[in-house]
């Protein structure tokens, strides 16, 4: 009997990885556009407000169900935190010591601990095709951290702390990124948990931020109102929705492959808008990180 389809190539499943992967991917400019006169948790919080309202309203307009049950508030506040606070509070907080392109490129390597908390947490087993895959899109991110770390502006010291804080934001996400293939996060409907994950993320955010930097502080230019915007909208609302399906479907050892294909496309535009120049080491790992793509959405879900 010939073994089914991998569901991580069906239309359904690459079209909304594709604009995630393409939305993010422009994520890394804009948010370096939000640093300045707004503290990073004030912009955090901003962004997700929006986000939240918008996917509750979206919620509402398709009749679903608004309201959670006392496990479902649990778990909302537990993946606002991971997500919506942690993670893009230390990524926001990244950027002021490294280059974004840097932060985006350390940021790949969440596939490392989504496939390993996906394997205790959830059961789900690493084939050697995925394995595989895995390996040589590690081997372009590495050959990609390594340009972007010599052409990074900054000194040693620098560079590292704003390594460092990355990686916090990596382990943020993945425990949220595990927490959507959970059954408890399959019991409610993805919108409702989203805004209401999203609003408890930008409460808080809103009260750190209050707490360590003082009342609300915003920029009233166009271009940092169109960079919340952008961010709430395009790249939270839609991104994360069309994200967490589809992690839901293939698991997030797979999802996180968006991250790596995210530093190519931030290069790519780079490129467009910025004057940005490709190196050999650059363009190798380029190449090497969306061949590890493609040989690990083509992979099988092992037997067990």
């Amino acid at each position: 009997m010939s073994e089914a389809k991998p569901q991580s190539t069906r239309l359904t499943v690459l079209i909304p990885f594709a604009l995630v992967t393409l939305i993010w991917g422009s994520t890394w400019i804009v948010i370096r556009g939000q640093l300045g006169e707004v503290p990073p948790s004030w912009s955090v919080a901003y962004r997700f407000l929006i986000a939240g309202v918008v996917i509750l309203g979206w919620a509402a307009f398709r009749r679903e169900k608004l309201s959670l049950d006392a496990r479902g508030w649990r778990f909302a506040a537990m993946l606002g935190m991971m997500q919506f606070v942690l993670n893009f509070n230390f990524v926001y907080r990244a950027e002021q010591h490294i280059t974004s392109g840097l932060v985006a490129v350390v940021f790949a390597l969440l596939l490392v601990p989504n496939a390993i908390l996906g394997r205790i947490f959830l059961g789900q087993m690493l084939g050697r095709q995925l394995l595989i895959g895995s390996a040589v899109a590690i081997g372009g991110i590495a050959m990609l951290f390594t340009h972007e770390a010599r052409v990074d502006p900054n000194n040693g010291s620098e560079v590292m702390i704003g390594i460092v804080i990355t990686l916090c934001g990596v382990l943020s996400a993945s425990v949220a990124n595990v927490m959507q293939g959970t059954r408890t996060a399959k019991a409610y409907p993805m919108a409702t948990m989203l805004a209401h994950a999203m609003l408890i993320g930008a409460a808080i955010d809103a009260s750190f931020a209050w707490i360590t930097t003082g009342p609300p502080v915003f920029d009233c230019s166009a271009s940092y109102i169109a960079g919340v915007l952008y961010l709430g909208i395009v790249a939270s609302a839609v991104a994360f929705t069309l994200y967490f399906g589809v992690l839901r479907i293939i698991g997030p050892a797979k999802a996180a492959y968006s991250g790596v294909i995210v530093p190519v496309i931030a290069m790519a535009l780079s490129t467009a808008f910025e004057g940005y120049r490709w190196s050999w080491l650059a363009a190798i790992g380029a190449a090497l990180a969306l061949t590890g793509l493609v040989i690990a959405l083509k992979a099988r879900r092992p037997n067990r």
